[in-house]
């Protein structure tokens, strides 16, 4: 019994040596660690502070405002170590060794990280444009260094990977649309009183915007029918519910002025029997 005491003693006072010889300084190191995150926190919101001046996305003040609060809390975490003894120059070597190997097993989450500061600061849209992009549409919803979202005409959101944004033919439609409707008449039909009609239908529309102006011609004359196009700028929430809209006021307005719409023509052609 008197040797498994000795050890146990023995590691007791091993243990109270470390206590009292690394114990204040990881208690110190603790309080500097702590001190860190709440100067960190507080260079971040100067930092916000100071961008509002000036014409950044909201993206790009949230990504500065994070490099200043890791920078700062990186500071104090060199002097926490310092303060413990670590050398931090074999340190900084293990974890450059390490960062390669993360970033050789990381690189889609990397590249997806370069092509969001890409977007950041190229600026090809913003919050709120309404873009095309990677066969899918939708409003910019958010702006992030690792995706995209988009918020769909369904309310659904689809996420973007940044990588599939960067390279790619972009439509940015920016915060308006235009419709582009058709509406055939009959070649016999009075023509101005069409064009009124659809005018008319337009002016009283809410959702319609006065500028830019909406844009109503004549596009194509058929055998028995008049194609006329008809082009109204809306703000991008209201652009599906105003194609039902202006459709319905073009008919009503049709009507009240007795003006046909020309029913679709197919030719049809017959083949004698063994030909």
């Amino acid at each position: 019994m008197g040797e498994p005491l000795q050890a146990l003693d023995q590691v007791r006072m091993t243990a109270i040596d470390l206590a009292l010889k690394f114990g204040p300084k990881v208690l110190v190191a603790i309080v500097i660690l702590v001190m860190g995150y709440f100067a960190g926190q507080w260079a971040g919101r100067a930092t916000i502070r100071m961008l509002a001046r000036f014409q950044l996305e909201p993206p790009v003040r949230q990504l500065v405002e994070r490099i200043v609060r890791i920078f700062v809390l990186a500071l104090f975490g060199i002097v926490a170590l310092q303060n413990l003894g670590v050398e931090l120059l074999p340190l900084i070597a293990g974890l450059g060794v390490a960062g390669a190997g993360i970033a050789l097993a990381m690189q889609g989450v990397l590249s997806n990280v370069a092509a969001g500061l890409t977007i950041i600061f190229t600026r090809p849209f913003r919050v709120g444009d309404y873009i095309s992009i990677a066969k899918e549409e939708g409003e910019v919803l958010d702006i992030s260094l690792f995706n995209t979202i988009l918020g769909h005409p369904d309310l659904s959101r689809v996420v973007i990977p940044n990588r599939r944004i960067v390279g790619e033919i972009l439509h940015n439609f920016g915060k308006i649309r235009q419709l582009a409707l058709e509406v055939a008449v009959a070649q016999e039909a009075d023509l101005a009183g069409a064009l009124g009609a659809i005018d008319e239908a337009l002016r009283a529309n809410a959702r319609v915007l006065r500028d830019p102006a909406h844009l109503v011609r004549v596009t194509q004359l058929a055998d028995a029918r008049v194609s006329i196009l008809v082009g109204p700028w809306v703000n991008v929430p209201d652009y599906g519910p105003a194609i039902g809209e202006v459709n319905q006021a073009v008919l009503a307005g049709f009507r009240r002025r007795g003006i046909a719409i020309a029913p679709p023509q197919r030719e049809v052609h017959t083949l004698p029997l063994g030909a």
